[in-house]
């Protein structure tokens, strides 16, 4: 017993003088690598910022793909350090291309919708998008997501291939943007005077484009209402706030002119026998 102990503890002592300095020259590469790849990021991301009209877009995603080139790096590195051939491997990772594609595909099909987006270039940083489900601003564009944040500031990572595959509306792309308002107001009330109303409040509104033309015009009868949509230009960055503050304004202007905004209502008819039958 006593020998069988000691037989275990010598095989310990060769094994650790065998393979302790690769071990730890292992974790010392695979520490030095993390932190490499981390700061090559950085450095490619500062770098191509110094470069004038260089896309934000294209920055964040070059500076992704050093990173993971730099960790596929060092993971060989390591795995060298305990006697495997590198090459060999390589070639046994190629030869088994197809099984890892296959287990992979979703994988990698994101990072090729992160080319085709950064090729076809359907967003960019700073914009607002809606595609495959989701909305908000775009914050980088990586590897195998997409960064998004609502506008109540929540972040979104969609799959590549979510937003690839899927109709993309970028509400940035244009500069101007058509803000559409539908105003309600009474049968009994003067068309022709709540639009010169409207108009006269639009006008007022100096965030609003001379071109195109603001468009005030009856857009349906409703059920208890003439509904009135009211369409200005505006720059893109103006939007919302002509929006909001061009709703109230014209709710004001209208209570002043005396036009009424109904609410909604219905008119109920009782038959003669259900008038007969209450009396009883």
């Amino acid at each position: 017993m006593q020998g069988t102990i000691e037989e275990i503890v010598q095989t310990l002592i060769g094994l650790v003088a065998t393979y302790g300095l690769n071990v730890v020259g292992a974790f010392a590469i695979l520490i030095a690598g993390w932190i490499g790849a981390g700061w090559a990021q950085r450095a490619v991301n500062k770098a191509l910022g110094r470069v004038k009209k260089f896309d934000e877009t294209l920055r964040k995603f070059a500076a992704s793909v050093v990173r993971y080139l730099i960790l596929i790096v060092t993971v060989l590195a390591v795995l060298s350090q305990f006697g495997v051939q590198t090459a060999s491997l390589i070639t046994v990772f190629g030869a088994a291309g197809l099984a890892i594609g296959l287990a992979l595909q979703g994988t990698l099909s994101n990072v090729a919708a992160g080319v085709m987006l950064l090729i076809f270039r359907p967003f960019k940083i700073g914009d607002y998008v809606e595609a495959g489900g989701v909305a908000g601003t775009v914050k980088a564009l990586n590897l195998f997501v997409t960064e998004l944040a609502t506008p109540d500031n929540v972040q979104i990572l969609a799959p590549n291939s979510q937003i690839w595959g899927s109709a993309v509306r970028n509400y940035s792309y244009h500069e101007t943007r058509r803000c559409d308002l539908l105003i309600g107001i009474d049968y009994g009330d003067d068309i022709g005077r709540a639009r010169d109303a409207i108009l006269d409040v639009i006008g007022a509104e100096a965030r609003v484009l001379a071109d195109p033309e603001p468009l005030v015009a009856v857009a349906e009868l409703g059920d208890s209402s003439v509904n009135l949509t009211v369409r200005p230009w505006v720059r893109g960055a103006d939007y919302w706030g002509v929006k909001f503050d061009l709703t109230k304004a014209i709710k004001e202007r209208l209570d002043d002119e005396g036009i009424s905004i109904p609410f909604p209502q219905r008119t109920i008819h009782v038959s003669g026998e259900a008038q007969a039958l209450a009396a009883e």
